[in-house]
């Protein structure tokens, strides 16, 4: 747990029908779970809200959020740690998507070419060790 205002980041794994849900960046040939930077004076769980409708077109979802992570890039941030909000959500139906995703990818695989490798497969890995997913 961290201070809310340390929180920069929210990301959400999601699955429908039981299936993955990854986002295809337009400038991009990696997959990505949905998530994004917090926007000032916004509440960390509606950054969750927002990335996911903006970047898969959920529109009814139910979203949980499960545990703070944080990360140390040296080429980002100054190789300062920063903090984000790991979530999960259920998405039962979907809308247009309106933002830098290019298209969802609904599947029963992990993606073996993330666009944040050395990310992405930890906040997974918590998940499974927490029993969400």
């Amino acid at each position: 747990a961290v201070e809310d205002s340390l929180l920069k980041f929210a990301v959400t794994v999601a699955k429908t029908n039981g299936k993955w849900v990854f986002c295809k960046h337009k400038s991009r040939d990696t997959l990505e779970i949905p998530g994004g930077n917090r926007e000032p004076n916004e509440n960390i769980i509606d950054t969750a809200k927002r990335e996911l409708i903006e970047e898969t077109g959920a529109i009814d979802f139910d979203l949980k959020p499960i545990c703070v992570y944080s990360v140390i890039e040296k080429d980002n941030f100054n190789g300062e740690e920063t903090f984000g909000l790991l979530c999960y959500a259920d998405i039962k139906s979907f809308g247009e998507i309106n933002s830098e995703i290019e298209r969802i990818i609904i599947t029963d695989e992990l993606p073996t070419n993330w666009t944040y490798p050395t990310i992405q497969p930890y906040l997974l890995a918590e998940l499974e060790k927490r029993k969400v997913i």
